[in-house]
């Protein structure tokens, strides 16, 4: 029962022991993150931090999994693979940024449609394994869905929260606190049900996201690129898939999803409008750093709200 703990434990300092040599080679392959032109003006002196910092999450992870997992598990293997296939869709979306010098990377129907295969090998894994019951929050009721909706639905999870995850990743230290704190939930959630290898692989996940924390934290030294925000937004997806809480996921990432809520709403407004906004910048970080407010206050306070709806997805859990 201490093995989620021993996860967390080694993933932190695989992460942490990691990170100097990560960032020195980063820096000498002039690996360096391309700000947005227009983004906040405070950004641009971020430009040229070494990026793709999250191997360092993913490394911690999977290595910490592949310890304290059961050997051959079958969950705990479909969760490190499901890691890996969005961190590679990250790392090639990275790489396009830093050798081409631009802000943007694969074709956005590329990235989707690839995100999709991957969530969609997930979806199929617990369709067989597990059946096509979700559990509704508050109520205690199990809903048996249809094998077509059930897909539909964990596909949506994963692919949803990756990008949602990835819309996150905008201040230092921001996608991988929030982060850590939905893994910590979901460690809380698969040992409630019994499931000890999702509860450790949450925790190596939560575990190494503290790790790299370590060097992304204000200023920070190093950024998890699309590399480390696709591959912890995929995993937690995966996470609520295997634990038959897709219906409980918004809540414990709720931070996300009001992130990726904004840019949705904003940008319609402002095509509609012809140039009117509702916030003055999204993600909806922006807007709040655009008012005036500090980066760590914002961060700050973002996983605090991070934390609050943890507890409440928890207790959604009757």
């Amino acid at each position: 029962m201490n093995a989620p703990i021993y996860a967390s434990l080694l993933s932190f300092f695989i992460a942490l022991l990691m990170g100097p040599a990560t960032i020195s080679l980063l820096a000498r392959l002039k690996a360096g993150q391309q700000v947005r032109a227009a983004g906040p003006a405070s950004h641009q002196a971020k430009s040229g931090t070494p990026t793709m910092g999250g191997v360092m999450i993913v490394a911690g992870a999977v290595v910490s999994t592949l310890v304290f997992a059961t050997p051959q598990s079958p969950t705990a293997t479909c969760l490190i693979l499901a890691t890996l296939g969005f961190c590679v869709i990250g790392l090639i979306d990275d790489l396009i940024i830093v050798v081409r010098k631009r802000s943007l990377g694969l074709r956005a129907r590329t990235k989707l449609l690839a995100q999709v295969i991957v969530a969609l090998f997930v979806a199929a894994y617990a369709l067989n394994t597990l059946g096509s019951e979700v559990l509704v929050p508050f109520t205690g009721d199990v809903w048996r869905l249809h094998p077509l909706a059930f897909l539909l639905l964990a596909v949506g999870a994963i692919v949803g929260t990756a990008n949602a995850a990835n819309f996150t990743d905008g201040l230092d230290g921001l996608a991988a606190g929030t982060s850590a704190i939905a893994c910590i939930v979901y460690t809380v959630i698969a040992m409630r049900m019994g499931d000890l290898d999702s509860a450790v692989f949450a925790a190596a996940l939560a575990g190494a996201s503290l790790g790299f924390s370590w060097f992304n934290a204000h200023p920070a030294q190093v950024f998890m690129g699309d590399t480390g925000s696709l591959a912890l937004g995929g995993a937690i997806g995966s996470l609520a898939v295997v634990t038959r809480t897709e219906l409980v996921l918004p809540i414990v990432v709720a931070v996300f999803l009001i992130e990726i809520l904004s840019v949705m709403i904003q940008v319609p407004y402002f095509r509609l409008t012809k140039g009117k906004r509702i916030f003055k910048m999204t993600p909806i970080h922006h807007h709040f750093e655009l008012s005036g407010w500090a980066e760590t206050k914002i961060v700050i306070r973002f996983w605090l709200i991070a934390a609050l709806f943890g507890a409440i997805g928890l207790l959604s859990l009757v």
